[in-house]
């Protein structure tokens, strides 16, 4: 075999390395960047707001895909950027929705609607006996506002404290808690039973 010849067949092995190494990582590319901008987005769970039910360092992903066809709903858990520095990202959840009016008085949180004017108490049993909504508040909400707060009302920043979420900051609708791994579980929305 002509020694002339190995270097010019390395250089075509490594070349074809080299490409189909670019192809894999554009292809990589052009499905992750979609995927991570327009339907997923990992989240770390930063501080306490929401113990109980998320811990700090909580790895969670959120769907930005259902907000974009459907409405977020009284209960989800859903991340937005915080409307006093859109820079950083919070966790709560959804408890009025747009053109409600909230009241919050004596650990109680009753919403007003069109299809209850009198109003109603919300049954919040996904928070403990001892949790207690502090404050004393009435809210009415504009077409396109939220009001949000965090399962530990006692150490949340939220509604309460900066008014209420405007739709456009709304990330997504947490979906999948994938850490602390004894924890990994789907993020089921809560299914409120009104108490008269």
């Amino acid at each position: 075999m002509d020694e002339n010849h190995k270097p010019i067949h390395l250089s075509e092995e490594l070349g074809a390395f080299i490409w189909e190494t670019v192809k894999v990582v554009i292809i990589s590319l052009a499905i992750i960047i979609p995927v991570r901008y327009y339907l997923i987005q990992p989240f770390f769970v930063r501080g306490d707001s929401m113990k109980p039910n998320f811990q700090d360092k909580d790895y969670i992903l959120v769907d930005k895909l259902d907000y974009r066809l459907n409405k977020p709903e009284r209960g989800d858990v859903i991340v937005f950027r915080y409307p006093l520095d859109p820079k950083e990202y919070f966790i709560k959840r959804i408890i009025a929705l747009p053109e409600e009016t909230i009241n919050i008085q004596a650990n109680t949180v009753t919403i007003y609607n069109t299809q209850n004017p009198e109003g109603f108490v919300l049954d919040e049993s996904y928070l403990p006996e001892t949790q207690e909504t502090v404050g004393t508040m009435r809210v009415k909400l504009d077409a396109n506002e939220y009001f949000v707060m965090g399962d530990n009302r006692l150490f949340s920043s939220d509604s309460r404290r900066w008014g209420p979420l405007n739709r456009s900051y709304i990330a997504g609708r947490g979906w999948l808690r994938l850490w602390p791994l004894n924890k990994i579980e789907i993020i089921n929305d809560v299914q409120y039973s009104p108490v008269k």
